[in-house]
């Protein structure tokens, strides 16, 4: 008889973990970061009224979550890849740049990645989205491979149920400084 496995996400998305690790950082006054919803337009509902059944996006978001980190203002999306690569049609034109934009104001920007397959969670700074973005822009690759990424901002399960982001953005934010 095999063995059941606990590692990975463990059948929870990558955004329900982000919402957990966002309400321990708000309980510990670390930071205040909130989900953004889509906005949507019903179309159509169930007979009872309490169900969309249709709807069209109004718009198009910018970042799936945004805030502040101890008076630094942040916003990141968060995104899975099944493959060891990451296609960056997965991130949109305008979500980048918004986070430029954001940046230019002097807050930080960044995507939570979470590789399915090799179940490692990874902290790209914009300065390495931006980078990439243009290679491919410029006719290069339009995925980033697995071995491109900085080993340092590879992150683990924290306590089995928290994305230890804030640890990644303080030492992006040293490298910034040292820069």
């Amino acid at each position: 008889m095999g063995t059941w496995s606990t590692r990975g996400l463990r059948g929870s998305t990558l955004e329900e973990i982000i919402n957990r690790t966002n309400e321990y950082y708000l309980e510990r006054g670390l930071a205040l970061i909130q989900k953004i919803p889509t906005p949507i337009t019903p179309v159509k509902m169930d007979k009872e009224h309490r169900h969309i059944t249709l709807a069209y996006f109004e718009k198009r978001s910018t970042v799936d979550y945004i805030g502040a980190v101890q008076g630094i203002p942040v916003c990141f999306d968060a995104k899975e890849c099944v493959a060891d690569t990451f296609p960056l049609q997965n991130v949109h034109e305008h979500q980048v740049r918004f986070m430029e934009e954001f940046e230019k104001q002097e807050g930080v920007s960044f995507l939570v990645i979470y590789y399915v397959g090799k179940n490692a969670l990874y902290y790209m700074r914009f300065s390495e989205l931006k980078r990439f973005w243009e290679r491919g822009a410029a006719g290069g690759r339009k995925s980033v491979r697995y071995e491109e990424l900085d080993p340092r901002f590879f992150m683990s399960l924290s306590g089995g149920y928290k994305v230890p982001y804030l640890d990644a953005m303080n030492l992006d934010l040293e490298l910034r400084e040292e820069s």
